[in-house]
Protein backbone atom coordinates (compact mmCIF):
# COMPACT_ATOMS: atom_id res chain seq x y z
CA UNK A 1 0.00 0.00 0.00
CA UNK A 2 1.57 3.40 -0.80
CA UNK A 3 0.19 7.31 -0.44
CA UNK A 4 -1.68 7.07 -3.49
CA UNK A 5 -4.18 4.04 -1.99
CA UNK A 6 -4.67 5.64 1.57
CA UNK A 7 -6.63 3.93 4.15
CA UNK A 8 -10.37 4.93 3.73
CA UNK A 9 -11.17 5.50 7.34
CA UNK A 10 -10.10 8.38 9.48
CA UNK A 11 -8.76 7.13 13.12
CA UNK A 12 -7.54 9.30 15.88
CA UNK A 13 -5.90 9.05 19.15
CA UNK A 14 -4.90 10.74 22.60
CA UNK A 15 -1.08 10.32 21.07
CA UNK A 16 0.37 12.30 24.60
CA UNK A 17 -1.11 13.81 27.93
CA UNK A 18 1.26 14.41 30.07
CA UNK A 19 -0.59 16.01 32.88
CA UNK A 20 -2.85 19.08 34.06
CA UNK A 21 0.28 21.10 33.92
CA UNK A 22 1.56 20.33 30.61
CA UNK A 23 0.73 19.78 26.94
CA UNK A 24 -1.81 16.74 25.50
CA UNK A 25 -2.06 15.89 21.94
CA UNK A 26 -4.89 14.25 20.01
CA UNK A 27 -3.42 12.77 16.46
CA UNK A 28 -6.28 12.37 13.75
CA UNK A 29 -4.89 10.44 10.55
CA UNK A 30 -7.00 9.49 6.71
CA UNK A 31 -8.82 11.21 4.31
CA UNK A 32 -11.10 13.39 6.66
CA UNK A 33 -8.25 14.84 8.95
CA UNK A 34 -8.67 17.84 6.15
CA UNK A 35 -12.68 18.36 6.69
CA UNK A 36 -12.00 17.75 11.03
CA UNK A 37 -8.88 20.57 10.99
CA UNK A 38 -11.26 22.77 8.63
CA UNK A 39 -14.13 22.33 10.97
CA UNK A 40 -12.69 22.99 14.13
CA UNK A 41 -10.26 26.32 12.79
CA UNK A 42 -13.29 27.42 10.83
CA UNK A 43 -11.12 28.04 7.81
CA UNK A 44 -8.74 25.77 5.57
CA UNK A 45 -5.67 25.45 7.34
CA UNK A 46 -2.07 26.65 5.77
CA UNK A 47 -0.04 23.32 6.00
CA UNK A 48 2.83 22.55 8.43
CA UNK A 49 1.91 25.68 10.18
CA UNK A 50 0.76 26.06 13.63
CA UNK A 51 -2.78 27.79 13.99
CA UNK A 52 -3.98 29.34 17.42
CA UNK A 53 -7.68 28.11 17.56
CA UNK A 54 -10.41 28.07 19.67
CA UNK A 55 -11.73 24.18 19.90
CA UNK A 56 -15.33 24.08 20.18
CA UNK A 57 -18.05 21.05 20.21
CA UNK A 58 -21.00 20.91 17.97
CA UNK A 59 -23.20 23.53 19.90
CA UNK A 60 -20.26 25.71 19.66
CA UNK A 61 -19.37 25.23 23.28
CA UNK A 62 -15.93 25.91 23.95
CA UNK A 63 -13.60 22.44 24.78
CA UNK A 64 -10.39 24.22 24.80
CA UNK A 65 -8.00 26.64 23.01
CA UNK A 66 -4.62 25.63 21.78
CA UNK A 67 -2.45 24.70 18.77
CA UNK A 68 -3.18 22.93 15.37
CA UNK A 69 -1.17 21.57 12.70
CA UNK A 70 -1.92 20.12 9.45
CA UNK A 71 0.12 17.90 7.36
CA UNK A 72 -1.13 16.61 3.71
CA UNK A 73 -0.39 13.47 2.25
CA UNK A 74 2.49 12.08 1.72
CA UNK A 75 4.53 14.75 3.51
CA UNK A 76 3.10 12.83 7.07
CA UNK A 77 4.21 10.65 9.31
CA UNK A 78 1.75 8.09 8.37
CA UNK A 79 1.92 8.92 4.63
CA UNK A 80 -1.38 10.34 4.86
CA UNK A 81 -3.17 13.37 5.53
CA UNK A 82 -2.24 14.35 9.40
CA UNK A 83 -3.91 16.68 12.02
CA UNK A 84 -2.13 17.18 15.21
CA UNK A 85 -4.45 19.16 18.00
CA UNK A 86 -2.73 20.53 21.06
CA UNK A 87 -4.33 21.79 24.33
CA UNK A 88 -3.65 21.48 27.77
CA UNK A 89 -2.79 18.01 29.40
CA UNK A 90 -6.06 17.51 30.89
CA UNK A 91 -7.12 13.81 30.45
CA UNK A 92 -11.09 15.01 30.62
CA UNK A 93 -10.16 18.50 27.84
CA UNK A 94 -8.35 15.65 25.50
CA UNK A 95 -11.04 13.18 25.87
CA UNK A 96 -13.70 15.99 24.96
CA UNK A 97 -11.40 17.01 22.31
CA UNK A 98 -10.82 12.90 20.86
CA UNK A 99 -14.93 12.34 20.84
CA UNK A 100 -15.21 15.45 18.73
CA UNK A 101 -12.81 14.18 16.45
CA UNK A 102 -14.95 11.08 16.46
CA UNK A 103 -18.23 13.14 15.73
CA UNK A 104 -16.76 14.51 12.61
CA UNK A 105 -15.82 11.16 11.32
CA UNK A 106 -12.54 10.03 12.97
CA UNK A 107 -12.72 6.56 14.16
CA UNK A 108 -10.61 5.28 17.52
CA UNK A 109 -7.54 3.80 16.59
CA UNK A 110 -5.97 0.57 17.79
CA UNK A 111 -2.76 0.43 19.20
CA UNK A 112 -0.03 0.84 17.33
CA UNK A 113 -2.01 2.08 13.80
CA UNK A 114 -0.57 5.03 13.15
CA UNK A 115 2.96 3.05 12.76
CA UNK A 116 1.10 0.37 11.39
CA UNK A 117 -0.48 2.71 8.38
CA UNK A 118 3.30 4.64 8.15
CA UNK A 119 4.79 0.88 7.45
CA UNK A 120 2.25 0.27 5.18
CA UNK A 121 2.64 3.45 3.26
CA UNK A 122 6.33 3.02 2.81
CA UNK A 123 7.29 5.73 5.38
CA UNK A 124 9.14 3.21 7.39
CA UNK A 125 10.42 -0.40 7.13
CA UNK A 126 8.80 -2.99 10.30
CA UNK A 127 12.18 -2.94 11.55
CA UNK A 128 12.09 0.92 12.28
CA UNK A 129 8.70 0.69 12.80
CA UNK A 130 9.21 -1.41 15.76
CA UNK A 131 12.14 0.57 16.55
CA UNK A 132 9.87 3.59 17.66
CA UNK A 133 8.10 1.11 20.14
CA UNK A 134 11.37 0.19 21.49
CA UNK A 135 12.67 4.19 21.63
CA UNK A 136 9.28 4.67 23.60
CA UNK A 137 9.59 1.56 26.04
CA UNK A 138 13.71 2.30 26.50
CA UNK A 139 14.90 2.11 29.97
CA UNK A 140 18.36 3.86 29.97
CA UNK A 141 19.95 5.82 27.68
CA UNK A 142 21.78 3.28 26.24
CA UNK A 143 18.32 1.29 24.89
CA UNK A 144 17.00 4.69 23.77
CA UNK A 145 20.35 6.02 21.47
CA UNK A 146 20.06 2.23 19.81
CA UNK A 147 16.67 2.35 19.36
CA UNK A 148 16.75 6.01 17.63
CA UNK A 149 19.64 4.37 15.31
CA UNK A 150 17.25 1.60 13.88
CA UNK A 151 14.52 4.17 13.66
CA UNK A 152 16.81 5.99 11.51
CA UNK A 153 17.56 2.49 9.76
CA UNK A 154 20.99 1.47 10.16
CA UNK A 155 19.64 -1.82 11.43
CA UNK A 156 17.49 -1.83 7.92
CA UNK A 157 20.44 -0.88 5.90
CA UNK A 158 22.81 -3.56 7.03
CA UNK A 159 20.18 -6.30 6.23
CA UNK A 160 19.29 -4.54 2.77
CA UNK A 161 23.27 -5.12 1.93
CA UNK A 162 23.38 -8.53 3.15
CA UNK A 163 20.27 -9.36 1.65
CA UNK A 164 21.58 -7.40 -1.88
CA UNK A 165 25.02 -10.04 -1.20
CA UNK A 166 22.78 -12.88 -0.86
CA UNK A 167 20.61 -11.84 -4.11
CA UNK A 168 23.50 -11.33 -6.49
CA UNK A 169 24.95 -15.25 -5.22
CA UNK A 170 21.68 -16.68 -6.17
CA UNK A 171 21.68 -14.73 -9.25
CA UNK A 172 24.66 -16.52 -9.84
CA UNK A 173 23.46 -20.53 -9.21
CA UNK A 174 20.11 -19.97 -10.88
CA UNK A 175 22.02 -19.13 -14.19
CA UNK A 176 23.86 -21.92 -14.05
CA UNK A 177 20.19 -23.59 -13.88
CA UNK A 178 19.13 -21.90 -17.05
CA UNK A 179 22.41 -23.46 -18.63
CA UNK A 180 22.24 -26.80 -17.71
CA UNK A 181 25.23 -27.30 -20.44
CA UNK A 182 27.66 -25.21 -18.35
CA UNK A 183 26.08 -26.33 -14.86
CA UNK A 184 28.94 -28.58 -13.79
CA UNK A 185 32.02 -26.07 -14.33
CA UNK A 186 29.90 -23.15 -13.22
CA UNK A 187 29.23 -24.57 -9.53
CA UNK A 188 32.86 -26.13 -9.62
CA UNK A 189 34.10 -22.67 -9.69
CA UNK A 190 36.13 -21.61 -6.84
CA UNK A 191 34.76 -18.33 -7.09
CA UNK A 192 30.98 -19.53 -6.06
CA UNK A 193 32.24 -20.52 -2.80
CA UNK A 194 34.17 -17.65 -1.92
CA UNK A 195 31.03 -15.65 -2.82
CA UNK A 196 29.20 -18.04 -0.10
CA UNK A 197 32.24 -17.72 2.82
CA UNK A 198 32.18 -13.83 2.65
CA UNK A 199 28.08 -13.64 2.67
CA UNK A 200 28.72 -16.13 5.80
CA UNK A 201 31.10 -13.98 7.23
CA UNK A 202 28.68 -11.07 6.40
CA UNK A 203 26.09 -12.27 8.34
CA UNK A 204 27.94 -13.42 10.69
CA UNK A 205 29.02 -9.95 11.83
CA UNK A 206 25.33 -9.18 11.44
CA UNK A 207 24.08 -11.79 13.72
CA UNK A 208 26.47 -10.39 16.43
CA UNK A 209 25.63 -7.26 16.38
CA UNK A 210 21.83 -8.26 16.14
CA UNK A 211 22.36 -10.03 19.50
CA UNK A 212 24.03 -7.04 21.07
CA UNK A 213 21.23 -5.20 19.65
CA UNK A 214 18.49 -7.10 21.73
CA UNK A 215 20.63 -6.66 24.96
CA UNK A 216 20.90 -3.23 24.57
CA UNK A 217 17.02 -3.27 23.88
CA UNK A 218 15.72 -5.69 26.17
CA UNK A 219 18.44 -5.96 29.11
CA UNK A 220 21.00 -8.45 29.56
CA UNK A 221 19.47 -11.90 31.19
CA UNK A 222 21.98 -13.43 33.52
CA UNK A 223 21.07 -16.50 34.98
CA UNK A 224 22.95 -16.84 38.29
CA UNK A 225 23.36 -20.89 39.11
CA UNK A 226 25.23 -23.03 41.00
CA UNK A 227 25.14 -25.58 44.09
CA UNK A 228 23.93 -24.55 47.08
CA UNK A 229 26.12 -21.87 49.33
CA UNK A 230 28.19 -20.59 47.15
CA UNK A 231 27.15 -17.27 47.31
CA UNK A 232 24.84 -16.83 44.25
CA UNK A 233 22.12 -14.87 46.35
CA UNK A 234 25.00 -12.60 47.99
CA UNK A 235 26.20 -12.04 44.74
CA UNK A 236 22.77 -11.10 43.67
CA UNK A 237 21.98 -8.75 46.67
CA UNK A 238 25.88 -7.01 45.67
CA UNK A 239 25.11 -6.59 42.00
CA UNK A 240 21.45 -4.88 43.20
CA UNK A 241 22.84 -2.63 45.98
CA UNK A 242 20.02 -4.15 48.01
CA UNK A 243 18.92 -7.46 50.25
CA UNK A 244 16.37 -8.42 47.50
CA UNK A 245 17.50 -12.65 48.02
CA UNK A 246 16.82 -13.96 51.42
CA UNK A 247 20.96 -15.10 52.68
CA UNK A 248 21.02 -18.31 55.42
CA UNK A 249 23.73 -21.15 55.54
CA UNK A 250 20.57 -23.42 55.18
CA UNK A 251 21.47 -25.24 51.74
CA UNK A 252 17.76 -24.84 48.98
CA UNK A 253 16.96 -21.43 50.89
CA UNK A 254 16.54 -19.89 47.63
CA UNK A 255 13.70 -22.25 45.77
CA UNK A 256 12.14 -20.06 43.31
CA UNK A 257 13.66 -18.13 40.94
CA UNK A 258 14.25 -14.66 42.07
CA UNK A 259 14.63 -11.46 39.53
CA UNK A 260 16.14 -8.17 39.66
CA UNK A 261 16.49 -5.12 37.23
CA UNK A 262 18.83 -3.13 37.51
CA UNK A 263 20.66 -0.04 35.53
CA UNK A 264 24.43 -0.67 35.47
CA UNK A 265 25.65 2.70 34.22
CA UNK A 266 23.02 2.82 31.81
CA UNK A 267 23.14 -0.26 30.78
CA UNK A 268 19.80 -2.56 32.05
CA UNK A 269 20.68 -5.95 33.40
CA UNK A 270 17.80 -8.94 34.15
CA UNK A 271 19.29 -10.81 37.08
CA UNK A 272 17.75 -13.89 38.13
CA UNK A 273 19.25 -15.99 41.04
CA UNK A 274 17.98 -19.69 41.01
CA UNK A 275 17.68 -22.49 43.08
CA UNK A 276 20.87 -24.53 44.51
CA UNK A 277 21.68 -27.56 41.53
CA UNK A 278 21.79 -30.93 43.41
CA UNK A 279 19.98 -33.93 43.66
CA UNK A 280 16.83 -33.54 46.24
CA UNK A 281 13.86 -35.42 47.74
CA UNK A 282 12.12 -32.44 48.69
CA UNK A 283 9.38 -31.76 45.85
CA UNK A 284 9.30 -27.99 46.47
CA UNK A 285 12.87 -27.59 46.01
CA UNK A 286 13.02 -30.12 43.10
CA UNK A 287 10.44 -27.82 41.29
CA UNK A 288 12.93 -24.85 42.02
CA UNK A 289 16.03 -26.94 40.37
CA UNK A 290 13.76 -27.25 37.49
CA UNK A 291 13.31 -24.14 36.80
CA UNK A 292 16.93 -23.44 37.44
CA UNK A 293 17.92 -25.55 34.55
CA UNK A 294 15.14 -23.67 32.33
CA UNK A 295 16.15 -20.34 33.50
CA UNK A 296 19.83 -21.06 31.80
CA UNK A 297 18.17 -22.11 28.37
CA UNK A 298 17.07 -18.27 28.13
CA UNK A 299 19.87 -16.55 29.60
CA UNK A 300 22.12 -14.35 27.13
CA UNK A 301 24.89 -14.89 30.41
CA UNK A 302 24.49 -18.31 32.77
CA UNK A 303 26.81 -16.87 35.62
CA UNK A 304 28.36 -20.37 37.57
CA UNK A 305 29.18 -19.19 41.21
CA UNK A 306 31.50 -22.20 42.81
CA UNK A 307 34.55 -22.08 45.16
CA UNK A 308 38.20 -23.53 44.74
CA UNK A 309 36.91 -26.98 45.99
CA UNK A 310 33.81 -27.51 43.77
CA UNK A 311 34.95 -25.85 40.73
CA UNK A 312 35.80 -28.92 37.92
CA UNK A 313 32.53 -30.92 39.59
CA UNK A 314 30.37 -27.76 38.61
CA UNK A 315 31.79 -27.22 35.47
CA UNK A 316 29.59 -29.66 33.87
CA UNK A 317 26.47 -27.63 34.73
CA UNK A 318 28.07 -25.65 31.26
CA UNK A 319 28.12 -27.82 29.19
CA UNK A 320 24.82 -28.50 27.29
CA UNK A 321 24.05 -24.73 26.77
CA UNK A 322 22.92 -23.63 23.85
CA UNK A 323 26.07 -22.23 21.27
CA UNK A 324 24.79 -18.31 21.45
CA UNK A 325 24.82 -18.47 25.59
CA UNK A 326 27.79 -16.81 27.37
CA UNK A 327 29.55 -18.63 30.18
CA UNK A 328 31.28 -17.01 33.32
CA UNK A 329 32.44 -19.16 36.19
CA UNK A 330 33.01 -17.02 38.71
CA UNK A 331 35.11 -18.30 41.93
CA UNK A 332 33.66 -17.25 44.74
CA UNK A 333 34.79 -17.14 48.92
CA UNK A 334 38.64 -16.04 47.82
CA UNK A 335 39.35 -14.46 51.33
CA UNK A 336 38.23 -18.04 53.08
CA UNK A 337 40.48 -19.92 49.85
CA UNK A 338 43.76 -17.16 50.32
CA UNK A 339 44.08 -18.21 46.97
CA UNK A 340 44.24 -16.00 43.77
CA UNK A 341 45.33 -18.56 41.46
CA UNK A 342 44.38 -17.06 37.67
CA UNK A 343 44.82 -20.41 35.86
CA UNK A 344 41.86 -21.09 33.50
CA UNK A 345 41.33 -25.20 33.77
CA UNK A 346 38.52 -24.92 30.77
CA UNK A 347 38.51 -22.87 27.72
CA UNK A 348 34.98 -21.43 26.61
CA UNK A 349 33.98 -19.46 29.31
CA UNK A 350 35.14 -16.29 31.17
CA UNK A 351 36.95 -16.93 34.54
CA UNK A 352 36.83 -14.19 37.39
CA UNK A 353 38.09 -14.96 41.32
CA UNK A 354 35.94 -13.15 43.73
CA UNK A 355 34.86 -12.42 47.40
CA UNK A 356 30.85 -11.19 47.52
CA UNK A 357 31.84 -10.68 51.27
CA UNK A 358 34.46 -8.51 50.90
CA UNK A 359 33.77 -6.79 47.67
CA UNK A 360 37.17 -7.74 46.22
CA UNK A 361 36.67 -8.99 42.31
CA UNK A 362 33.35 -7.70 42.00
CA UNK A 363 34.25 -3.86 39.95
CA UNK A 364 35.64 -6.70 37.74
CA UNK A 365 32.79 -8.35 36.94
CA UNK A 366 30.18 -5.01 36.48
CA UNK A 367 33.01 -4.05 34.11
CA UNK A 368 32.42 -7.68 32.21
CA UNK A 369 28.81 -7.79 32.66
CA UNK A 370 28.72 -4.06 31.27
CA UNK A 371 30.69 -5.20 28.38
CA UNK A 372 28.10 -8.37 27.46
CA UNK A 373 25.48 -5.31 27.66
CA UNK A 374 27.14 -3.46 24.95
CA UNK A 375 29.19 -0.95 26.28
CA UNK A 376 32.07 0.35 24.05
CA UNK A 377 29.99 -0.74 20.84
CA UNK A 378 30.38 2.75 19.59
CA UNK A 379 27.94 5.66 18.11
CA UNK A 380 26.54 2.78 15.17
CA UNK A 381 25.10 0.31 18.14
CA UNK A 382 21.70 -0.24 17.08
CA UNK A 383 18.27 -1.99 19.17
CA UNK A 384 16.94 -5.23 17.90
CA UNK A 385 14.63 -8.17 18.64
CA UNK A 386 14.66 -11.69 19.44
CA UNK A 387 12.55 -12.38 16.25
CA UNK A 388 15.03 -10.70 13.96
CA UNK A 389 17.78 -12.79 15.67
CA UNK A 390 16.00 -15.97 14.84
CA UNK A 391 15.22 -14.70 11.15
CA UNK A 392 19.29 -13.94 11.08
CA UNK A 393 19.87 -17.75 12.56
CA UNK A 394 17.53 -19.15 10.02
CA UNK A 395 19.48 -17.41 7.42
CA UNK A 396 22.67 -19.04 8.55
CA UNK A 397 21.42 -22.35 8.77
CA UNK A 398 19.77 -21.86 5.22
CA UNK A 399 23.54 -20.54 3.86
CA UNK A 400 25.19 -23.71 5.55
CA UNK A 401 23.18 -26.10 3.81
CA UNK A 402 23.87 -24.44 0.31
CA UNK A 403 27.64 -24.88 1.82
CA UNK A 404 27.28 -28.54 1.99
CA UNK A 405 24.86 -28.87 -1.14
CA UNK A 406 27.52 -27.12 -3.52
CA UNK A 407 30.69 -28.83 -1.75
CA UNK A 408 28.82 -32.39 -1.63
CA UNK A 409 26.48 -33.15 -5.19
CA UNK A 410 26.62 -29.77 -7.06
CA UNK A 411 23.11 -29.84 -6.85
CA UNK A 412 21.74 -26.39 -8.51
CA UNK A 413 18.41 -26.48 -8.18
CA UNK A 414 18.76 -27.41 -4.16
CA UNK A 415 21.14 -24.57 -3.32
CA UNK A 416 19.28 -22.20 -5.24
CA UNK A 417 16.13 -23.28 -3.03
CA UNK A 418 17.95 -22.67 0.15
CA UNK A 419 19.19 -19.19 -0.82
CA UNK A 420 15.06 -18.54 -2.22
CA UNK A 421 14.25 -19.11 2.00
CA UNK A 422 17.30 -17.10 3.02
CA UNK A 423 16.31 -14.51 1.21
CA UNK A 424 12.39 -15.14 2.34
CA UNK A 425 13.77 -15.23 6.12
CA UNK A 426 15.89 -11.59 5.25
CA UNK A 427 12.74 -9.95 4.03
CA UNK A 428 10.53 -10.74 7.25
CA UNK A 429 13.24 -8.55 8.99
CA UNK A 430 12.17 -5.23 6.91
CA UNK A 431 8.77 -6.47 6.08
CA UNK A 432 9.22 -7.24 2.12
CA UNK A 433 7.80 -10.94 3.26
CA UNK A 434 5.59 -10.86 6.07
CA UNK A 435 2.08 -12.00 7.67
CA UNK A 436 -1.14 -10.00 8.88
CA UNK A 437 -0.70 -12.58 11.94
CA UNK A 438 3.14 -10.91 12.54
CA UNK A 439 2.11 -7.42 11.75
CA UNK A 440 -0.99 -7.81 14.00
CA UNK A 441 1.18 -9.36 16.78
CA UNK A 442 3.83 -6.61 16.41
CA UNK A 443 1.57 -3.25 15.97
CA UNK A 444 -0.60 -4.55 19.11
CA UNK A 445 2.39 -4.24 21.28
CA UNK A 446 2.33 -0.51 20.65
CA UNK A 447 0.63 2.14 22.91
CA UNK A 448 -2.82 3.75 21.52
CA UNK A 449 -1.95 7.13 19.38
CA UNK A 450 1.49 5.28 17.92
Amino acid sequence: MTADTPHEDTIAAIASAPGAAGVGVVRVSGPRALHIAQTLLGRPPTPRQAHFAAFRNADGALIDRGLLLYFPAPASYTGEHVLELQGHGSPVLLDTLLRRACELGARLARPGEFTERAFLNGKLDLAQAEAVADLIAARSQASAHAALQSMEGVFSRKVDALLQSLIILRVHIEAAIDFPEEEIDFLADPTIMQRLEALRAQLSDLLREARRGVRLNDGLRIAIVGRPNTGKSSLLNALAGSERAIVTDIAGTTRDVVRESINLDGFTLELADTAGLRDTHDPVEREGVRRAHSERERADVVLLVTDAHHVEADLAWLDDLPAAVERMVVINKIDLEHTHAHEEPRTGARWLWLSVKTGEGLETLREHLKQLAGAGSGEGAFSARRRHVLALEQVANHLTHTANVLADTHAGELAAEELRQAQHALGEITGTYTSDNLLGAIFSSFCIGK
